[in-house]
């Protein structure tokens, strides 16, 4: 049996790119919980916040239950649940997983296969995380469950999958010439641009081509918010510099600093900068995905709480903004 292929063949909920991580999400939890203790029983009244929190910060905005996957994740054969009455789940109502002291845990297949071959655990890490969620988010994504993993446990995707294009990087980059697509911000050591990255706005994993229709070029910082939905991509009435492109910031961002503040808040509403000339600006189809699975909550009206209405990365304050919210709708 091979394992690695049940990771990447998980049944999910699909609809129009939609996205659905419950199942990858308790699967890495329940892979960390054996990796830190191999007999270990996870009883649903005892991980339901964990998991709820694992699906607020990286599930889509809409709200959902832990409920689905700890019950849903058994028909993948990877997974089994008992309750005090015996073998199987109650089903997805949260009230009876609570009342009849349901636990799951890996199979007894799985737990025996991942004791003779530990190196299987970062294998299966690797597709999970591959396959349903960015580069950006896997590191601090394997913290936030408990993943303790070696370079060395980890390989590249079968050849026969889907491959990358390397190419994306350096394309994208130059068609925003090298600078933050948000911020402006252009580092260089000599010739070589540092902390500059190239960010799909429809993920990898849920079929967003490595092209320049699906590229910005972010920022460390600004790319990890894009991915997490602090950011992100509104249209505009107008034609600024990012074609009909204004920065959103999600509602549910929280910053009190000055760092926070000029970092983040205070790009609601600008335009964003680039491409140049000649490039495709970002594909409305893309755009919509990253709005509807991605992006939290609704926009902050432009220049929000502080009085700025930015015209650039460079400009200081402007006269009072027009309507808040002229050109984006809330989500959903």
């Amino acid at each position: 049996m091979d394992w690695v292929e049940r990771a990447a063949q998980l049944r999910q909920w699909t609809r129009s790119g939609a996205r659905a991580p419950h199942k990858p999400l308790l699967f890495l939890y329940a892979l960390s919980r054996f990796q830190q203790d191999a007999d270990d029983v996870l009883r649903y009244s005892a991980v339901e916040e964990d998991l709820r929190r694992l699906l607020a910060e990286y599930g889509p905005g809409n709200r959902t239950t832990p409920a689905y996957p700890f019950h849903h994740l058994v028909s993948d054969g990877v997974w089994e649940v008992r309750t005090e009455r015996g073998p199987g789940s109650p089903g997805t109502g949260v009230r009876e997983l609570r009342s009849s002291g349901a636990a799951g845990r890996l199979t007894p297949e799985l737990r025996a296969a991942l004791r003779r071959e530990p190196s299987l655990l970062g294998r299966m890490t690797r597709v999970l995380l591959d396959l349903n969620f960015p580069p950006s988010l896997h590191g601090e994504l394997c913290e936030a469950v408990g993943l303790e993993l070696e370079e060395a446990e980890t390989r590249p995707l079968s050849a026969a999958r889907r491959q990358r294009d390397r190419r994306m990087r350096e394309l994208v980059l130059t068609a925003y010439e090298y600078q933050c697509a948000f911020c402006g911000y252009d580092g260089r050591i000599g010739a070589v641009p540092v902390g500059l990255e190239a960010a799909h706005v429809r993920w990898w994993a849920f079929d967003g081509p490595d092209d320049v229709e699906n590229g910005l070029c972010l920022c460390s910082l600004h790319h990890k918010l894009f991915d997490k939905g602090v950011l992100g991509l509104g249209e505009d009435r107008g034609e600024g510099r990012g074609k009909g492109h204004r920065i959103l910031v999600s509602q549910s961002f929280v910053g009190h600093s000055t760092a926070a503040r000029d970092g983040v808040i205070t790009l609601a509403g600008r335009p964003v900068i680039g491409p140049q000339p000649g490039v495709p600006p970002i594909a409305a189809a893309h755009r919509s995905w990253h709005t509807g699975q991605v992006f939290h909550g609704s926009p902050r009206p432009a220049g929000a709480r502080t009085g700025v209405n930015s015209s650039g990365p460079d400009a200081g304050p402007q006269p009072p903004a027009s309507p808040p919210g002229q050109g984006t709708s809330p989500r959903r």
